[in-house]
Order: C-alpha cells, then structure tokens, then sequence
C-alpha cells in the first residue's frame, strides 16, 4: 500500500506538508538551534513523534484482539540529536505510562511490550539510533 504526502516550502526553514488520503495538513520549522523559529514540529521531531504513535498503534492492535482497552495510556519520547559524525538523532527514549485501574497480566504484559518493539517505524530507524522503550505500569 502506499501513501502520497504532498509537501511545499514555504521559505523560511517551514515547510507544509499534505497527507494524500485525508486532505490533513501540517507544518514543520528547523529548531532554533539549526537556524529555524522552532515554531512547529522540526523533521526530527516528526520521527520521534512517529515512533510514539506508531508504540501506541500496535501495543492498541494487540491490545483489541485480546479485549484489553489501553485508554489513556500516555506515551513520552525524547529525542537526543547528535553531531557525530554527521547531525542526526542520536537517541530516542521512549516511556510508555500504562493508566491507573488497568490490571495486566504478565501474559498480556509481555505481548504489549513485544508488539513495541516490532513497531515498524522502530524497525524502519537506523541501528546507530540509540533506542530506549521503558513501561510503567499502574501499583496494584
């Protein structure tokens, strides 16, 4: 299957980017540390955003096919840029927070955590991109 994501330059480091199927739209800008405003997302941000939401999207396959509901589970990611040897990401940490009053087995825990590390944007990323996935899950 495959995507069209018209994109525009707008000038000045943003960029305006159109998602084929839905018409959504979105902006991007360089940090402030690259020369950009740092008013929108950066590329950057983009692919640790995506990581996160793509965590979230299988652990919430995985959990319908076994009747679980992972409502307002909340997903942190910090990327960590780097300059060696070129400027790219370095490190991605990802916390997943599983919701208070959610009660998981080890069986079920185990097959959240599995599904996010075979997310395919983590697999997409390259091995050199440091990759951290922590759970937190709810006390008893």
């Amino acid at each position: 299957m495959s995507v069209k994501i018209d994109i525009l330059y707008a000038g000045s480091l943003q960029c305006q980017a159109v998602h084929g199927p839905s018409g959504k739209t979105f902006e991007t800008d360089a940090p402030v540390d690259n020369g950009g405003r740092g008013a929108a997302f950066s590329p950057t941000d983009l692919v640790a955003t995506a990581l996160g939401t793509c965590v979230m999207t299988v652990m919430g396959l995985v959990a319908a096919r076994t009747g679980l509901d992972l409502r307002g589970t909340r997903v942190q990611v910090v990327k960590e840029m780097t300059a060696t040897p070129v400027r790219r990401i370095g490190e991605l940490k990802v916390v997943v927070e599983l919701p208070k009053g959610l009660a998981l087995a080890a069986a079920d825990r185990a097959r959240l955590e599995q599904a996010a590390q075979v997310c395919p944007v983590k697999q997409s990323l390259h091995p050199e991109v440091r990759i951290s996935l922590d759970f937190v899950y709810p006390e008893s």
